[in-house]
Parts: C-alpha cells; structure tokens; sequence
C-alpha cells in the first residue's frame, strides 16, 4: 500500500490538515490502495524536514505541505525560506512536495479567507492523488487557467483539443 503524506502547521488559522486528509479519504482506492500519514510541526519553517522525513522514514510516494504566512513582511521573507526549503526538500528526495501556503493577507475578510484555506487544501490534495493515481487528469487541466484557492482564470484561448 503506497502512502501520501500531509504535513501542517500549528501557526496557521486554518486546520488546512484535516481538509487535505478529508478530501484524500473521498479518493478512489483510500484505505486499499493508500493511507495517508499526518504530522503537524509548529510553523512553516519546519515543513521541509518533516516532509523529508515523511518520504525518506515513512515511504510517502508524495506530500502535501500545508502553511499560512502571516501578514508582517518578516513573515514574507520566512515563506520564501520555507519555500526554498521545500523545493530543496523535494530535489533531495525525488519526490514531489504540493507546497500549499495561504499567505493571511489573501484576503480581509476571516470568513473568505477561511474558504481560500479550505479550497487551496483540498484541491492540492486531488491533485496529490491524481499525481500518483491518475495523472491523465492534470494533463486534461493543462493550460486552463486552473485554480486553487480562488474562481479558475481560465485559458487564455481555446485550444483546439
């Protein structure tokens, strides 16, 4: 059975968590096919190693990253540290890492800001499992201004498929 690991954040506003291992448990094959593993780690900063970790200690063929930068611009400047953590993570593993990060200055409004969370998680989730299950789906997605977190922006034009 292959594994899908979800990491978070108890910095966060947002259980992006438990929406992440929600949607993963509405995927074809969970529970036969493959678990998800969770591990929470304090802030953002920490999402590399334990998504390393996931992959390289508990065979996790993908993980899902999930942070929420704060609005001060210290907090801009450790996102892109935990950004470059988490490619570099990825690089050294092999292995694809979703980074999904809600920064808190998305939006004013707590209850909107709160569906971004909910809609970026989840739908990074689908496309982890389609990453490993059924990768036809992303490619049927390709240049369609597909979305996460906000309404898609759609093609720039129609292609001819």
């Amino acid at each position: 059975m292959q594994r899908i690991g979800v990491v978070d954040t108890m910095f966060a506003r947002y259980d992006m968590g438990s929406e992440a291992v929600d949607q993963l448990a509405h995927c074809p094959g969970h529970n036969r096919r493959f678990e998800v593993v969770r591990r929470t780690v304090p802030g953002f900063k920490d999402l590399a190693v334990a998504a390393k970790r996931l992959i390289e200690e508990e065979s996790c063929k993908i993980v899902v990253a999930l942070g929420m930068p704060g609005k001060a611009p210290i907090d801009k400047t450790c996102a892109h540290e935990a950004s470059s953590g988490i490619m570099m993570a990825q690089l050294m593993t092999n292995t694809p890492i979703l980074e999904v990060f809600v920064h808190e200055d998305e939006e004013d409004d707590p209850v909107r800001l709160a569906e971004i969370c909910r809609d970026r998680a989840r739908k990074h989730a689908q496309n982890a499992y389609w990453m490993l299950y059924e990768p036809e789906e992303l490619a049927g997605r390709a240049g369609q201004g597909v979305r996460q977190g906000s309404a898609d922006a759609g093609p720039l034009i129609t292609s001819s498929r």
